[in-house]
């Protein structure tokens, strides 16, 4: 008998060798790229590290977390975050919900329109940057063009402008991303059961009712991983406002990421950069824990 349990134990461990054999590759680079990585950005938050040289690198404590909100330029891309963040996200979700139902009663034809609204998703960034970037031309922009062409004198001059630069960058992010949870969106209206819809309407459920008293309820567990992804994702913004306006005119579109970047790479300012990724990442995190307490008031998974 115990021979027995020997053998098992020892096939037993043969197996898990196989196993973490087989991951040890993926945990390589998990360990590599990620977790070093991570560890190492604690450390240099807490020193002067210019990213240069570490032969130099002083110990500092606290102190770049202390200055984030004595530096003017943090500040300012905090507060166009909040912004971003708060015209960002439910834009885009109203959006995405409006095409999503109207792409639920639409009978023929949904494959194609599908493909037409999730087509800017997947394409380049850059390359919507740049298309955009000349859309919004001033002077020879189609937008501009066609505001003029219905009698407005003086249109925006959006990515010029200090007012406009920031809600232009708003615009393009909501049209390239919107199609993508719309797709969500109507992924989750399709599993809704048809037969509620047939017994709100035997009760005199007019459209509007039966959307707000039967969609929206068993879609809000689709609508709160939609809302918790884009907050996270409007924190993370860089590509867009890299391409279109390089955080400018002045600061008017400089954000969090974008500031990361200008002080670690541009200003050589390494230490103080990984303070602001790691404000970021506590910024982000509060957030989604209070998403996640604040859904049990009205996500209904049942």
């Amino acid at each position: 008998m115990a021979k027995q349990i020997s053998a098992k134990r020892q096939k037993a461990i043969k197996r898990n060798l196989t196993a973490y054999i087989f991951i040890l590759p993926c945990l390589a680079g998990f360990m590599v790229y990620y977790l070093i990585p991570i560890f190492a950005g604690i450390g240099f938050s807490m020193t002067d590290y210019t990213g240069l040289s570490i032969k130099n690198i002083h110990f500092v404590g606290f102190d770049n977390y202390k200055n984030l909100f004595q530096n003017a330029y943090f500040k300012k891309a905090f507060m166009n975050n909040l912004i971003y963040t708060l015209l960002y996200t439910p834009i885009t979700l109203i959006v995405a919900l409006f095409f999503a139902t109207v792409l639920n009663h639409v009978k023929r034809g949904v494959k194609f329109f599908r493909v037409c609204f999730f087509l800017p998703y997947v394409t380049s960034m850059v390359s919507v940057a740049i298309v955009w970037r000349l859309i919004f031309n001033p002077t020879n922009g189609p937008i501009n063009i066609l505001l003029g062409n219905l009698g407005i004198s003086n249109p925006p001059k959006w990515l010029m402008s200090t007012k406009w630069a920031l809600y232009a960058v708003i615009i393009v992010a909501v049209w390239k991303t919107f199609g993508y949870y719309m797709l969500i969106l109507l992924a989750g209206m399709q599993t809704i059961p048809e037969h509620l819809y047939e017994a709100a309407a035997i009760d005199g459920a007019r459209a509007a009712q039966k959307f707000w008293y039967v969609t929206l309820p068993l879609l809000s567990p689709t609508i709160f991983l939609c809302i918790v992804t884009l907050v996270i994702n409007s924190f993370q913004v860089f590509d867009l406002v890299n391409v279109m306006t390089e955080g400018g005119p002045g600061t008017a579109t400089n954000v969090l990421v974008y500031r990361i970047y200008e002080e670690g790479f541009k200003n050589a300012n390494m230490g103080f950069a990984c303070a602001i990724a790691y404000f970021l990442f506590g910024v982000t995190l509060v957030i989604t824990l209070v998403q996640f307490i604040g859904q049990k008031r009205w996500v209904h998974y049942d």
